[in-house]
Protein backbone atom coordinates (compact mmCIF):
# COMPACT_ATOMS: atom_id res chain seq x y z
CA UNK A 1 0.00 0.00 0.00
CA UNK A 2 2.87 2.35 0.73
CA UNK A 3 4.20 1.78 -2.80
CA UNK A 4 0.77 2.60 -4.28
CA UNK A 5 0.58 5.87 -2.34
CA UNK A 6 4.18 6.79 -3.11
CA UNK A 7 3.64 6.18 -6.83
CA UNK A 8 0.20 7.86 -6.75
CA UNK A 9 -1.57 4.72 -7.99
CA UNK A 10 -4.63 5.19 -5.77
CA UNK A 11 -7.83 4.59 -7.78
CA UNK A 12 -9.78 4.16 -4.52
CA UNK A 13 -9.03 7.76 -3.47
CA UNK A 14 -11.93 9.99 -4.54
CA UNK A 15 -9.82 13.13 -4.22
CA UNK A 16 -12.36 14.63 -1.83
CA UNK A 17 -14.95 13.84 0.81
CA UNK A 18 -17.14 10.78 0.20
CA UNK A 19 -20.49 12.33 -0.90
CA UNK A 20 -22.46 10.08 1.46
CA UNK A 21 -20.40 11.28 4.45
CA UNK A 22 -20.95 14.89 3.39
CA UNK A 23 -24.70 14.22 3.33
CA UNK A 24 -24.84 12.41 6.68
CA UNK A 25 -22.76 15.11 8.36
CA UNK A 26 -24.90 17.92 6.92
CA UNK A 27 -28.07 16.14 8.09
CA UNK A 28 -26.54 15.48 11.54
CA UNK A 29 -27.35 11.78 11.16
CA UNK A 30 -24.21 10.39 12.81
CA UNK A 31 -23.25 9.80 16.45
CA UNK A 32 -21.06 12.36 18.19
CA UNK A 33 -18.18 11.44 20.52
CA UNK A 34 -15.13 9.46 19.41
CA UNK A 35 -14.87 8.31 15.79
CA UNK A 36 -12.45 5.98 13.99
CA UNK A 37 -11.68 5.78 10.26
CA UNK A 38 -9.41 2.79 9.50
CA UNK A 39 -7.58 2.94 6.16
CA UNK A 40 -8.20 6.70 6.13
CA UNK A 41 -5.82 7.45 3.23
CA UNK A 42 -5.69 11.18 2.44
CA UNK A 43 -7.97 11.96 5.36
CA UNK A 44 -10.81 13.74 3.55
CA UNK A 45 -13.50 11.84 5.44
CA UNK A 46 -11.67 12.22 8.75
CA UNK A 47 -11.79 16.00 8.37
CA UNK A 48 -15.41 16.00 7.19
CA UNK A 49 -16.50 13.98 10.23
CA UNK A 50 -14.55 16.06 12.75
CA UNK A 51 -16.19 18.81 14.78
CA UNK A 52 -16.15 20.10 18.38
CA UNK A 53 -18.47 17.23 19.35
CA UNK A 54 -16.73 14.49 17.38
CA UNK A 55 -13.00 13.72 17.75
CA UNK A 56 -11.81 11.58 14.82
CA UNK A 57 -8.84 9.22 14.65
CA UNK A 58 -7.61 8.24 11.18
CA UNK A 59 -5.49 5.09 10.82
CA UNK A 60 -3.36 4.03 7.88
CA UNK A 61 -0.30 1.86 7.38
CA UNK A 62 1.02 4.15 4.63
CA UNK A 63 3.23 6.99 5.87
CA UNK A 64 2.82 8.72 2.49
CA UNK A 65 -0.98 8.68 2.80
CA UNK A 66 -0.74 10.15 6.30
CA UNK A 67 1.68 12.85 5.13
CA UNK A 68 -1.00 13.92 2.64
CA UNK A 69 -3.66 13.75 5.34
CA UNK A 70 -1.60 15.94 7.67
CA UNK A 71 -0.93 18.42 4.87
CA UNK A 72 -4.66 18.60 4.13
CA UNK A 73 -5.37 19.03 7.85
CA UNK A 74 -2.96 21.95 8.13
CA UNK A 75 -5.12 23.83 5.60
CA UNK A 76 -8.40 22.99 7.36
CA UNK A 77 -8.57 25.26 10.38
CA UNK A 78 -12.20 24.27 11.07
CA UNK A 79 -11.47 20.60 11.80
CA UNK A 80 -7.76 20.38 12.59
CA UNK A 81 -8.21 20.55 16.38
CA UNK A 82 -10.50 17.51 16.37
CA UNK A 83 -8.44 15.03 14.36
CA UNK A 84 -5.52 12.72 14.98
CA UNK A 85 -3.69 10.49 12.49
CA UNK A 86 -1.82 7.32 13.43
CA UNK A 87 0.48 5.18 11.31
CA UNK A 88 -0.51 1.80 12.68
CA UNK A 89 -1.75 -1.60 11.61
CA UNK A 90 -5.48 -1.80 12.32
CA UNK A 91 -5.18 -5.38 13.60
CA UNK A 92 -2.67 -4.45 16.31
CA UNK A 93 -4.33 -1.13 17.19
CA UNK A 94 -5.91 -0.75 20.60
CA UNK A 95 -7.51 2.06 22.56
CA UNK A 96 -8.42 2.23 26.24
CA UNK A 97 -11.66 4.03 25.37
CA UNK A 98 -13.95 2.60 22.66
CA UNK A 99 -15.36 4.55 19.72
CA UNK A 100 -18.92 5.84 19.32
CA UNK A 101 -18.66 5.68 15.52
CA UNK A 102 -16.45 3.71 13.14
CA UNK A 103 -16.55 4.35 9.38
CA UNK A 104 -15.26 1.71 6.95
CA UNK A 105 -15.08 2.43 3.21
CA UNK A 106 -12.67 0.70 0.81
CA UNK A 107 -10.98 -0.93 3.81
CA UNK A 108 -12.91 -4.21 4.13
CA UNK A 109 -12.63 -4.79 0.37
CA UNK A 110 -8.86 -4.18 0.46
CA UNK A 111 -8.29 -7.04 2.91
CA UNK A 112 -7.72 -10.65 1.93
CA UNK A 113 -11.05 -12.40 2.65
CA UNK A 114 -9.26 -14.68 5.15
CA UNK A 115 -8.72 -11.57 7.33
CA UNK A 116 -12.40 -10.67 7.50
CA UNK A 117 -13.19 -12.56 10.74
CA UNK A 118 -10.26 -10.77 12.44
CA UNK A 119 -11.54 -7.46 10.97
CA UNK A 120 -14.97 -8.06 12.53
CA UNK A 121 -13.51 -9.06 15.89
CA UNK A 122 -11.38 -5.90 15.98
CA UNK A 123 -14.34 -3.72 14.97
CA UNK A 124 -16.43 -5.18 17.81
CA UNK A 125 -13.55 -4.66 20.24
CA UNK A 126 -13.06 -0.99 19.25
CA UNK A 127 -16.76 -0.08 19.12
CA UNK A 128 -18.53 1.24 22.22
CA UNK A 129 -21.49 -0.76 23.51
CA UNK A 130 -23.93 1.80 22.09
CA UNK A 131 -21.69 2.79 19.19
CA UNK A 132 -22.39 2.47 15.48
CA UNK A 133 -20.35 0.83 12.74
CA UNK A 134 -20.97 2.51 9.40
CA UNK A 135 -19.90 0.40 6.42
CA UNK A 136 -20.05 1.62 2.85
CA UNK A 137 -19.86 -1.75 1.09
CA UNK A 138 -17.96 -1.65 -2.19
CA UNK A 139 -17.66 -3.23 -4.72
CA UNK A 140 -20.89 -5.15 -4.33
CA UNK A 141 -20.75 -8.13 -6.64
CA UNK A 142 -19.28 -11.60 -6.98
CA UNK A 143 -16.09 -11.08 -8.99
CA UNK A 144 -13.05 -13.20 -8.25
CA UNK A 145 -9.77 -11.86 -6.93
CA UNK A 146 -8.75 -8.43 -5.77
CA UNK A 147 -8.09 -6.07 -4.21
CA UNK A 148 -10.68 -4.78 -4.23
CA UNK A 149 -12.30 -8.05 -3.20
CA UNK A 150 -16.03 -8.45 -3.77
CA UNK A 151 -18.31 -7.28 -0.99
CA UNK A 152 -21.93 -8.02 -0.12
CA UNK A 153 -24.26 -7.75 2.86
CA UNK A 154 -23.92 -11.53 3.31
CA UNK A 155 -20.11 -11.25 3.47
CA UNK A 156 -20.39 -8.63 6.22
CA UNK A 157 -23.12 -10.51 8.11
CA UNK A 158 -21.07 -13.71 8.04
CA UNK A 159 -18.30 -12.12 10.09
CA UNK A 160 -20.14 -9.42 12.07
CA UNK A 161 -23.01 -11.55 13.42
CA UNK A 162 -20.69 -13.89 15.39
CA UNK A 163 -19.21 -10.75 17.00
CA UNK A 164 -22.62 -9.51 18.12
CA UNK A 165 -23.04 -6.80 15.46
CA UNK A 166 -26.29 -6.68 13.48
CA UNK A 167 -27.52 -4.33 10.77
CA UNK A 168 -29.97 -1.61 11.69
CA UNK A 169 -30.34 -0.86 8.00
CA UNK A 170 -28.93 -1.81 4.60
CA UNK A 171 -29.65 0.48 1.65
CA UNK A 172 -28.26 1.41 -1.74
CA UNK A 173 -25.96 4.42 -1.66
CA UNK A 174 -27.82 7.04 -3.70
CA UNK A 175 -24.79 9.33 -3.41
CA UNK A 176 -22.39 6.98 -5.24
CA UNK A 177 -20.26 8.54 -7.95
CA UNK A 178 -19.28 7.38 -11.44
CA UNK A 179 -18.59 3.68 -11.91
CA UNK A 180 -19.44 3.01 -8.26
CA UNK A 181 -23.16 3.68 -8.85
CA UNK A 182 -25.21 0.54 -8.17
CA UNK A 183 -22.19 -1.15 -6.55
CA UNK A 184 -22.37 0.37 -3.05
CA UNK A 185 -24.58 -0.43 -0.08
CA UNK A 186 -24.65 1.51 3.17
CA UNK A 187 -24.80 -0.68 6.25
CA UNK A 188 -25.43 0.69 9.75
CA UNK A 189 -24.53 -1.81 12.49
CA UNK A 190 -24.94 -1.93 16.26
CA UNK A 191 -24.09 -4.37 18.98
CA UNK A 192 -27.02 -6.43 20.15
CA UNK A 193 -27.52 -7.54 23.70
CA UNK A 194 -27.76 -11.31 23.97
CA UNK A 195 -31.18 -12.53 25.09
CA UNK A 196 -31.09 -14.51 28.35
Amino acid sequence: WEKCWAERVTPWDLGGVTPLIQHLVSQEQLPQGRCLVPGCGSGYDVLALANPSRHVVGLDISETALERAKELTSKNTTSQNYVEFKAVDFFSYSEPKPFDLIFDYTFFCALEPSLRPAWAKKMAELLARDGELLTLMYPVGDHEGGPPYAASPKAYEAVLHPCGLHALSLEDNKFSIGARKGREILGRWKKTTPRI
